[in-house]
């Protein structure tokens, strides 16, 4: 059991809501929530001629394409995200790759990053409206992406 300061830092996990996200050729956007960094890998049944007595065979295969989503809140003019998804109807989409880092307590330096590489988008959801809610007005974004990479700092 961690007793000392030093010890809770390096051994307890850190919260989520100390996040940035930076995506290639677009100012700073504040995401409300991120979710789908998954790293998949589609598995292999192998039978053979001895199957019937061992069994079948299982391996790994190709890995899957990452499904990432992205929400914000709206904001006056910021058009950004929806310039990009309008993009693909013109067929001149551009890939980019994504930084998620997940920040110290602090919120200053990153301690575990996820790299999505080559993601475009797939899907934009307008917010819900509701007359008798007072809830911000929220958008999401999902994504498809060739790859995930985690670093560790």
């Amino acid at each position: 059991m961690a007793t000392t300061a030093t010890e809770m830092k390096t051994n307890y996990p850190l919260p989520t809501f100390h996040y940035r996200v930076e995506i290639d050729g677009m100012d700073p956007v504040a995401f409300s929530e991120v979710s789908g960094l998954n790293i998949e890998v589609k598995p292999i049944t192998y039978k053979d001629g001895l199957s019937c007595i061992q069994g079948a065979k299982h391996m790994p295969g190709m890995s899957e394409a990452a499904k990432l989503t992205l929400k914000k809140g709206v904001i006056t003019g910021d058009s950004q995200l929806y310039t990009w998804i309008n993009s693909i109807r013109i067929t001149t989409v551009e890939k980019k790759n994504i930084t998620i880092s997940l920040m110290d307590e602090k919120g200053e330096a990153p301690v575990v990053t996820w790299k999505v590489m080559n993601a475009f988008p797939v899907k934009m959801d307008a917010p819900s409206f509701n007359a008798t809610s007072n809830e911000v007005a929220i958008e999401s974004l999902e994504l498809m992406a060739d790859d995930v990479k985690v670093e560790y700092e």
